[in-house]
């Protein structure tokens, strides 16, 4: 399976319309499976909601006091946004990845089930990546979120910055298809992101290990 980046035009096939809107049910499905909120519970940390933030990511997760817990909320809100790609990407196609794409990230960010409040998609975007095979672009994503992470220790600095690294990266490296896509997503989880930025301004975002 080659890489989206490596292609200069989509191969179109019969019934895409139907295709793409599968794809993007698909991704929407997986995208809105809120693990961190299932792993709180069954951790028996309560209801994530109404701890820290209120997010159901990872960083809140943290928040219980269980890193077990908050890794692995890390590790599968990222393979669900791979997953729903290639699962896409299978069965319908390379343009289909897009829509699947798409549909995980808003999924994450705006969960039916817990009426559209979900997660801000950092995690879920890292997978997103890796999954369309953009390797390059989801090392330096990987590697801003984590230096970030380890060196300022507030977890949405890292993400803002690691978000705003996927469209960077694809523009630096002439990826003008895919470069639109990665600007929407950086542009959503930038906006998600809107009250740790006036909390930034006001000298009141919570590091990694204070409580929110």
């Amino acid at each position: 399976m080659k890489g989206v980046a490596q292609r200069h035009r989509f191969a179109t096939t019969p019934g895409m319309t139907s295709d793409m809107i599968l794809a993007l049910a698909i991704g929407y499905l997986l995208g809105s499976i809120p693990f961190g909120l299932l792993l709180a519970r069954i951790g028996g940390k309560g209801d994530l909601r109404k701890v820290g933030s209120g997010n159901i990511g990872a960083t809140n997760v943290l928040r219980t006091g269980s890193r077990l817990l908050a890794a692995l909320t890390l590790i599968l809100d990222c393979l669900k946004g791979t997953a729903a790609v290639v699962i896409a990407w299978r069965l319908f196609g390379e343009v289909a990845a897009i829509f699947a794409a798409t549909g995980a990230l808003l999924g994450h960010i705006y969960p039916l089930w817990l009426k559209f409040r979900g997660g801000k998609g950092v995690a879920t975007l890292l997978g997103i990546l890796i999954g369309l095979q953009l390797w390059v672009a989801a090392a330096v994503y990987a590697a801003v979120w984590v230096l970030l992470l380890l060196t300022i220790r507030i977890s949405s600095v890292a993400g803002i910055a690691a978000a705003a690294s996927a469209p960077v990266t694809a523009a630096i490296l002439g990826n003008s298809l895919l470069f639109p896509m990665l600007l929407g997503f950086a542009l959503l989880i930038i906006w998600k992101h809107r009250e740790n930025i006036l909390r930034l301004k006001a000298g009141t975002e919570p590091s990694i290990g204070r409580k929110a």
